[in-house]
């Protein structure tokens, strides 16, 4: 494979999407992470482009997969929680890049249902963990069957991923997406990285956080780390004679330890990636993207996992480079979503968007080619009510560069995955410049009366122009209709 010209025509780029689970963005040094460095992932946006405000619109794992995939909101795709399965057959970039001549794989996490109509289409080759997967010893899925593969997960799911690039003959374009399982509970690191983070891990400023303005709908979630923490995430018992303060922070300690040693893992074979590209003359002319499936919490108000739409789970990281076509050293700071994703990619490879796809290309903005400004706003959504390990809320929100509102309707309607509890309706509202850590919930606050009734319209036509419908419990804002528009 060679970067030379097709009949007198530049080559189209070849794509890599390296796609993890969990990993937060303020666990990559690139973005200041405090307690980690990850100098290989760091590299990709040293050679391009660093996203400073990358947001999922719904922090779960396969929703967000199905997200990145089709272009489109969860109620449009129709994967809104982790039982619901996609239907494989829905247009994807992946199937736009295919019908353009693109040859395409997928190695590694799939998690959105097997069988059939939910195995992987439109990829020449697939090779995907069963749901969650094994960190060691993983079973794979292909269209051959199911099989054992002896090693570690992250390890392997590189090395597929080579052997099929390898495998190519001929000079038409590629994509691979390369989906690994780490850092995803329950945080089993190799050999080559376990211990490596033993010691003092200083705890984020919101460890202790009493949730005092939080609305109960936020207190309800079973997520925190000094109760629900589990012997098989720590893989010993908790030391006798500690107070319950002094087990929170050992468990944290435990927890990051093995956390972060996935992601040094994960580091090490974004390495092995970037060398491949580069001894074979190909890095130029590859779009390398490194994104995970949505954020997660390192113990940020005491928690771990997501859902949310507070920041450590809304956020998103995002690097990419491609410098033949990207300058170097780029910080995009406007707001993007993972439903801007399959867009982008298709702009970046000149491939059409599949009419059927949401969202905003952000391929201009790092090209230069275009002067339209991001979206003012993101819309969030989470359907999984109260699901019965995490007790998180239905929400849905809406986030402007400065302010954040949220909206728990406390009710899964049906969604498959919800408890069938409701509680009564509340807001949050968070001030981003004053309240970066989301402690102060100023819905109530009569000097941000002004800013919650706009927000509240906002929210209302965002919902509204992606295709979304509120819930009954929620009345339009005072001068918008049901459906949306402005009244006359």
């Amino acid at each position: 494979m060679t970067s030379a010209a097709l009949n007198g025509r530049p080559r189209r780029p070849d794509i890599v999407m390296i796609l993890t689970d969990d990993h937060a963005a303020h666990a990559v040094s690139a973005y200041g992470s405090a307690v980690n460095r990850t100098p290989r992932i760091d590299e990709i946006g040293e050679h391009g482009v660093r996203f400073e405000n990358c947001f999922v619109t719904n922090s779960l794992c396969s929703p967000s997969r199905a997200t990145i995939l089709t272009g489109t909101y969860s109620h449009v795709n129709g994967v809104k929680t982790l039982v619901t399965p996609i239907d494989a057959a829905q247009p994807t970039f992946v199937s736009q890049l295919r019908d353009a001549g693109y040859r395409t794989a997928i190695v590694g996490k799939w998690h959105l249902g097997d069988g059939a109509g939910h195995d992987p289409q439109n990829f020449d080759y697939w090779d995907v963990l069963i749901e969650q997967g094994e960190y060691f010893d993983p079973r794979f899925l292909s269209a051959e069957g199911l099989r054992t593969e002896r090693g570690y997960a992250t390890d392997l799911i590189t090395d597929l991923s080579l052997r099929w690039l390898d495998s190519l003959d001929g000079d038409a374009p590629w994509c691979v997406l390369i989906c690994h399982k780490a850092p995803h509970r329950s945080w089993e690191p190799d050999e080559a990285h376990a211990g490596m983070y033993a010691g003092h891990i200083p705890v984020p400023a919101t460890f202790a956080d009493d949730y005092a303005t939080r609305t109960p709908s936020a207190r309800r979630a079973a997520m925190r780390i000094a109760d629900h923490l589990t012997v098989e995430d720590l893989k010993q018992p908790v030391p006798d004679g500690m107070s319950y303060e002094e087990q929170a922070r050992w468990k944290y300690q435990r927890y990051m330890e093995d956390y972060l040693a996935c992601v040094a893992s994960v580091d090490d074979n974004v390495g092995r990636v970037i060398d491949w590209l580069r001894e074979r003359g190909r890095f130029d002319d590859t779009v390398l993207i490194y994104s995970s499936d949505q954020g997660f919490f390192l113990g940020e108000h005491g928690w771990f996992d997501k859902r949310f739409m507070y920041e450590q789970s809304l956020r998103m990281p995002l690097l990419l480079s491609c410098p033949r076509a990207v300058a170097a050293g780029q910080v995009h700071d406007g707001i993007v979503t993972n439903v801007d994703f399959a867009q982008s990619i298709l702009d970046a490879a000149g491939v059409p968007h599949h009419e059927r796809m949401q969202g905003r290309s952000f391929w201009p903005d790092l090209t230069g080619t275009r002067g339209e400004p991001p979206a003012e706003g993101m819309y969030y959504r989470y359907w999984e009510h109260d699901d019965s390990n995490h007790r998180t809320p239905a929400h849905y929100g809406y986030r402007t560069a400065r302010h954040k509102l949220i909206y728990f309707y406390n009710d899964g309607l049906g969604v498959p995955g919800s408890s069938s509890r409701t509680y009564p309706p509340e807001w949050e509202l968070y001030d981003l410049l004053e309240d970066p850590d989301e402690v102060r919930n100023v819905y109530d606050d009569p000097a941000y009366g002004a800013v919650r009734e706009d927000l509240k319209a906002r929210m209302w036509l965002a919902q509204a122009a992606v295709g979304d419908e509120p819930h009954p419990s929620h009345a339009a804002p005072e001068g918008l209709r049901p459906d949306g528009p402005v009244a006359s």
